[in-house]
């Protein structure tokens, strides 16, 4: 759900394929038009549903040369989730959930690079109000200059399973699945 997931996504996706050392940590910068957070549910066991925040901002602090030093941010209003269907929407941002335009927010805490190319990043997801420690398994895609912008980009995917009532969420569970499934797919470009 969170915007938090596709930056920490970035992060650990370039921590993972630190190759050559750099003087310090450089800063990178989600492109809100290519970072999508989808997360999706059980419906009575009839059917899945789906919901998607999108165009999101966020910052990635990446150190090539000690990727653990490297650390991902990214905070969003709760009220920019895509559900497709308004009245869900409504409900969803009613007292039987969120109560109003909260934020979700996700700070890294930690990284810890498992391949050439993959890490897990833990760090706080703070939804609704409840501040929980979440582990996103994270894929880097792609590094390297951008065809069309001329300056270092880099691409990440990530996933991650969320129980809805760690959120204080978990309002028809277990009737409405209570596990909550997030796929990140994000893009960061190094800042001016």
């Amino acid at each position: 759900l969170p915007r938090v997931t596709l930056a920490a996504l970035a992060a650990s996706a370039a921590t993972a394929l630190a190759a050559a050392p750099l003087a310090a940590a450089e800063r990178y910068v989600l492109d809100p038009s290519h970072s999508q957070i989808l997360f999706s549910y059980d419906h009575l066991g009839y059917s899945t549903t789906w919901g998607l925040f999108s165009g999101f901002e966020g910052e990635i602090l990446f150190d090539e040369a000690d990727p653990a030093a490297s650390s991902v941010r990214v905070a969003f209003p709760v009220s920019t989730m895509l559900t497709g269907w308004e009245a869900r929407y409504a409900h969803f941002m009613s007292a039987d959930f969120f109560g109003g335009d909260s934020q979700v927010s996700f700070v890294s805490t930690a990284i810890d690079v498992t391949g050439a190319d993959s890490a897990h990043i833990t760090g706080d997801l703070t939804l609704n109000g409840v501040t929980q420690a979440v582990v996103l398994d994270a894929r880097l895609n792609a590094k390297g200059d951008h065809p069309m912008e001329g300056r270092p980009w880099a691409g990440f995917d990530a996933t991650t399973t969320l129980a809805r009532s760690d959120f204080g969420l978990g309002l028809f569970a277990p009737f409405v699945g209570d596990e909550v499934r997030v796929s990140i797919s994000i893009e960061a470009m190094k800042a001016d």
